[in-house]
């Protein structure tokens, strides 16, 4: 299976603002929905944010207001703004497919966020 490729992770101070991304071949194409997720250090993973094929979008109430998903046209990526940044938002965040047969994908390594008080 094709595998998922998160990016653009990194530190920041509380208040600030990373873009992340994920990248995957033919996901537009194939109509697939894109969901992030985050895991903390000793939690379960937990769903953050989708965009649907017809770009409707969904959030966690816990990043509502200040995270913004989007997809980039024809490039196959799926990007993740975050402002505001809170320490709480610190993880690991993967991206993952959701759909028919071609939306079928490997986790990826996903990308580090650090947020410090």
């Amino acid at each position: 299976q094709v595998q998922l490729v998160e990016s653009g992770g990194g530190s920041v101070q509380a208040g600030g603002s990373l873009r992340i991304s994920c990248t995957t071949p033919e996901f537009a194409s194939a109509g697939c929905d894109m969901d992030w997720y985050r895991q903390a250090a000793g939690k379960q993973r937990e769903w953050v944010a989708s965009i649907a094929t017809d770009g409707t979008t969904d959030y966690a109430d816990s990043v509502k207001g200040r995270f913004t998903i989007s997809k980039e046209r024809y490039k196959d990526t799926v990007l993740l703004q975050m402002n505001s940044l809170k320490p709480d938002d610190t993880g690991i965040y993967h991206c993952m497919t959701r759909g028919g047969a071609g939306c079928l994908r490997n986790w990826g390594q996903g990308t580090q966020v650090t947020v410090s008080s």
